[in-house]
C-alpha cells in the first residue's frame, strides 16, 4: 500500500492492474493503470484498489499516478495475451487475480466524489455501485462481458442487470464490445442515465436518457489503439468534474483526449498536463 489511507482519494479506480504478454516482454496494462495517469493529468488525487501477484513488479509503474494504492493479495496477476489474426484478434486470460468485493473498499474512501469501477476479468462486485450514492459513478463495462474456457481463450458473455445499471451515473462501452449482442446497446440506452457507445475513428453516440447524441472525434494518424478507451472514459469522468456536470464538453475533451492517445505506445497514449489543459482550454462553453 502507498500513501495515507485515512484521506479520500478525488477519483476511486476499483479494478485489475494487468500484466499483458507482448514481443517485447510483460507489460502494465489494464484500465486502472491508463485512468490513473489521465487523473494525475488532470490534477487531480486517484486511489486504486486492485489485486495482483505479492509480489508485482509492474505496480511499481503504477505508483507514481496514484495517492493511494491498495493491492489484496493474489496467487496471480491477472495477464493477458492477445493474438492478432487476419480475422481479429483473439485473446486469452493466462492468470486470474481475486475478486473485489464491498469488504476491500477502505472506509475512507467511500465518501469519493468520483467512482469508476473498471473490471476486466469480472472481478469487480456489481454490488459495489451501491456503496456510493452521493458520487458519480461510471462502469467501464467490457470486463462484465468477459467469459473464458479451460484453455483461458476469452469469449463474450451476455450480462444486463437494469438493478445495478440504474444506481450507476455512466456507464461506457464500446462497440467491439457487444459486437456479438449489438442489441444490447439499445437495451442500456433504456436503463442507463448517461451511456456512451464509442465507435473509434467514427467517433460515438451518447445517449442522454435514452436520446442519442452522436459525437465526433479528431482524425489522427494510428499508432497503437490499446487504451483509448480507458482513456477517453477516464478523461469524461474528469472533464464532468472539471466542468460541473457538463456532458456535452465533457465529451468532447474525453474524445480529444482519446484520439491523443492513439498516437503513442501503451501507457505513453496518456495525456500529459499540458494536453489536459488544452483540452480543457478549447472546449470551455
Amino acid at each position: 500500500m502507498t500513501g495515507s489511507m485515512t484521506a479520500t482519494p478525488d477519483y476511486l479506480l476499483i479494478g485489475h492492474a494487468t500484466a499483458d504478454l507482448t514481443p517485447a516482454g510483460r507489460m502494465l496494462g489494464g484500465t486502472v493503470s491508463y485512468a490513473a495517469r489521465v487523473v494525475q493529468a488532470f490534477g487531480l488525487a486517484a486511489g486504486v484498489l486492485t489485486s495482483a501477484a505479492n509480489p508485482e513488479p509492474l505496480l511499481d509503474e503504477l505508483r507514481p499516478f496514484t495517492s493511494q494504492l491498495v493491492v489484496l493479495p493474489a496467487e496471480s496477476t491477472s495477464t493477458f495475451e492477445n493474438i492478432y489474426t487476419p480475422a481479429g484478434r483473439i485473446q486469452y486470460l493466462r492468470g486470474v487475480a481475486n475478486k473485489i468485493t464491498t469488504a476491500d473498499i477502505p472506509l475512507s474512501w467511500l465518501p469519493a466524489p468520483l467512482v469508476h469501477l473498471a473490471p476486466l476479468t469480472d472481478e469487480v462486485d456489481p454490488q459495489i455501485v451501491h456503496q456510493f450514492p452521493d458520487a458519480t459513478v461510471m462502469l467501464t463495462l467490457q470486463g462484465w462481458l468477459r467469459r473464458w474456457d479451460a484453455d483461458g481463450r476469452v469469449h463474450f458473455k451476455r450480462w444486463f442487470d437494469p438493478d445495478v445499471l440504474r444506481a450507476l451515473n455512466i456507464v461506457v462501452f464500446s462497440e467491439e464490445d457487444i459486437a456479438e449482442a449489438p442489441d444490447l446497446e439499445q437495451e442500456f440506452a433504456g436503463v442507463v442515465r448517461h451511456l456512451f457507445v464509442t465507435r473509434a475513428e467514427r467517433g460515438g453516440t451518447y445517449y442522454r436518457d435514452g436520446v442519442p447524441i452522436p459525437y465526433t472525434t479528431p482524425q489522427v494518424e494510428l499508432v497503437h489503439p490499446t487504451g483509448a478507451g480507458d482513456v477517453f472514459a477516464a478523461g469524461l469522468l474528469c472533464a464532468l468534474h472539471h466542468f460541473n456536470g457538463d456532458y456535452l464538453a465533457a465529451v468532447r475533451v474525453a474524445a480529444r483526449l482519446g484520439a491523443v492517445s492513439v498516437t503513442r505506445v501503451g501507457m505513453d497514449g496518456a495525456p500529459t498536463p499540458e494536453e489536459v489543459r488544452q483540452a480543457l482550454a478549447e472546449n470551455q462553453r
